[in-house]
């Protein structure tokens, strides 16, 4: 039914800039994503007041999904919203774009999911997150058969910090594995490896087909400094594994055979969503017939276009389809 069936949070994402000082005052860890409670977003509102903000629709596996149906693929996404404005909002977004959303999911009660993605000087993304209804993501919002007809299961890390969630993209994993649909997983964010590590590895069950991770989440996995040591523990996990290295590009790991993918020059504004375009940009280049490596130079061309702009996404999917035209002529 789809190139690419997607499980994850549903958050309208909202982009504010702030200097370094704001993030101390606020007691804030730079460079990460925090779980906060509704209260807590409602107090950074108010203290951001007076900025200028920019908001989509979001969610790290969200924006994934978003690139993959960009780059000419058919895409679904299972998500759970509240029916209210930020609701709508997402699911309005995510429509429009082609994107098979499903809304049966959707909560009579509580608040769909926000966050703030506070963009420093030096471009680096510090993330406030308030779940809101989406940690209540649960089994029964699967569209089971959408997925066994499915390529590929694609699944946020981010899932590992609600048990509910955690559940649902077990049961996923399950479902792929029986089917014969590949299994792909993000690990995030550092966070979700330091703080939610025992459902991080349920979800990843005996292994799966392919992971992806930035250089400090698979340090930070195998506890260690030593990024071979770490590659070598993750692809005990995974066949096929990508880690990225920022500016220096990225490792592709296929079985046996490793290869490094130079990175693009790039002038970085906002890093906010490139590890998600990334992933998107391997997918869909894997599913249209690249080799791991082909694939990855690919996705490091397009993780360098879009830290060079504001925000975690391209305007539309016409954008996606330019850029893949750009780097293919």
């Amino acid at each position: 039914m789809y190139d690419v069936f997607g499980l994850g949070n549903a958050l309208v994402d909202t982009e504010v800039a702030v200097e370094d000082s704001f993030l101390r005052e606020q007691n804030i860890t730079k460079g990460h994503m925090t779980l906060v409670d509704s209260a807590r977003m409602t107090e950074l509102a108010t203290a951001l007041a007076d900025q200028q903000m920019r908001r989509c629709s979001g969610g790290s596996a969200a924006n994934t999904i978003y690139s993959v149906q960009g780059f000419g693929l058919t895409t679904g996404y299972t998500c759970k919203v509240a029916e209210d404005e930020v609701g709508d909002f997402f699911i309005r977004d995510l429509s429009a774009a082609g994107i098979d959303v499903n809304a049966s999911a959707r909560a009579k009660s509580g608040r769909s999911g926000q966050c703030f993605i506070m963009v420093s000087k030096d471009a680096e993304r510090t993330m406030t997150t308030d779940l809101g209804i989406s940690s209540e993501l649960s089994v029964s919002d699967v569209p089971n058969d959408a997925l066994r007809g499915s390529r590929y299961y694609y699944v946020e890390g981010y899932l590992s910090s609600s048990e509910a969630s955690t559940a649902a993209a077990i049961h996923c994993r399950e479902i792929a594995e029986e089917a014969g649909v590949k299994v792909s997983v993000s690990l995030s964010d550092p966070s979700m490896v330091a703080l939610f590590r025992e459902p991080l590895e349920k979800m990843l069950g005996n292994g799966v087909d392919q992971v992806f991770c930035n250089e400090e989440e698979a340090l930070s996995w195998a506890g260690t400094d030593r990024l071979d040591i770490a590659i070598a523990q993750l692809k005990d996990i995974a066949p096929e594994l990508y880690v990225t290295l920022g500016a220096q590009g990225s490792v592709a790991v296929s079985g046996h055979n490793q290869q490094h993918a130079e990175g693009v020059s790039a002038k970085a504004l906002d890093t906010t969503g490139a590890g998600d375009i990334y992933a998107g940009a391997v997918l869909a280049a894997r599913l249209q017939g690249a080799q791991p490596r082909d694939a990855a130079r690919f996705a490091n061309y397009c993780a360098a276009h879009i830290v060079s702009l504001r925000g975690a996404r391209l305007s539309s999917v016409q954008d996606y389809r330019a850029l893949q035209q750009r780097y293919s002529s």
